[in-house]
């Protein structure tokens, strides 16, 4: 299958030229690179000058197509027209040398797949066990595996507001678990939620949908709305075999007070395009979490070092949260 590999990407040179020299290395090499850079200065555009690779091609954005969901569209519309599948690639990652053959694979695999998304190897600890049940609360399990169990999910265990949905799906009141809570098995996951920086698409997907331009910036959770539209039409997967590293670059991210107000804003947000009508007890019981999490992270100015940080996204998620009395998003079709 010919294939397409978009990077959006912003003010971080040297991870995305980290990120290309592992796309370099690929048993499977995408038939066209397409970087979409939205850096306000020309290093990106040197860098590259630079350091050749093999069917790359690259475009500054102007201040009208700056944003995460932006340069994506962008980037879209410049798809070579016999691309089947189109990649998406966070800067700041490093793939597997077999990435590319493993979720392009799936496809052939899963003919039924609209998206296909990789798994991120570095980010948890997982354990092969021999049951799934457990009365252990410091552990989550999942298709025989083990991993850690967050504060919060701890936390929510003791106010009876654990997801009621597996992970990878979006539960009745949201928050629910990432793909990160599906174990390195080796399997392929149907779900209905794939991460943006690590996804793959049909190209015939975005003849009817785009990245919505609810998300402005760094756009936190456009991954999600988009999975759950498309997730209305046909089959996502997870191939735990396509791996890659994500090494969260500071660099060109948001401050953590809009951090914060986009954590409760674009979360209620992606919410309501699953849920449109959600029950009174769903409604209760994502105001329920939302104010737990927050005082959880308000309760991180005293026991952490990064108190600053701490107390700036509390606040942010706290003007957020009374923004949604006021002022609710508009959910766009």
């Amino acid at each position: 299958m010919k294939f397409s590999l978009i990077v959006c990407t912003y003010m971080r040179p040297k991870a995305l030229l980290t990120l290309l020299k592992s796309v370099k290395e690929q048993t499977l090499y995408p038939d066209e690179i397409l970087i979409i850079d939205g850096s306000l200065n020309n290093e990106t555009e040197l860098i590259l000058s630079e350091n050749q690779f093999k069917n790359l091609n690259y475009f500054k954005v102007d201040e009208a197509n700056r944003g995460l969901t932006k340069q994506r569209n962008f980037g879209i519309n410049l798809v070579s027209a016999h691309s089947e599948v189109v990649c998406f690639l966070d800067d700041d990652i490093v793939l597997e040398s077999n990435y590319f053959e493993a979720l392009i694979g799936t496809y052939k695999i899963k003919p039924d797949a609209l998206a296909v998304g990789g798994y991120i190897k570095n980010e948890v600890v997982w354990k092969k066990t021999s049951t799934n049940i457990s009365n252990n609360p410091n552990l989550f399990y999942f298709d025989g595996w083990s991993r850690s169990e967050p504060s919060r999910f701890k936390l929510r265990h003791k106010f009876s507001l654990l997801p009621d949905a597996k992970p990878g799906f979006l539960p009745t009141f949201a928050h629910g678990r990432s793909i990160g809570f599906l174990p390195p098995s080796g399997k392929i996951y149907e779900v209905e939620l794939i991460m943006g920086g690590v996804s793959s698409y049909k190209t015939e997907v975005f003849k009817t949908l785009s990245f919505s331009t609810y998300f402005e910036g760094y756009g936190l959770y456009e991954d999600a709305d988009f999975s759950l539209r498309l997730a209305k039409i046909g089959n996502l997967y997870i191939n735990t075999n396509a791996q890659l590293s994500h090494f969260h670059d500071e660099s060109g991210r948001p401050n953590k007070f809009k951090y914060g107000k986009m954590v409760i804003r674009n979360g209620w947000y992606v919410w309501r395009v699953k849920y449109n009508k959600p029950t009174f007890k769903a409604k209760l019981k994502w105001h329920a979490t939302a104010l737990l999490l927050t005082i959880t992270r308000l309760i991180n100015v005293i026991n952490t070092k990064d108190k600053k940080q701490a107390l700036t996204e509390s606040l942010g998620r706290i003007v957020g949260w009374f923004c949604l009395i006021f002022n609710k998003p508009e959910i766009l079709k």
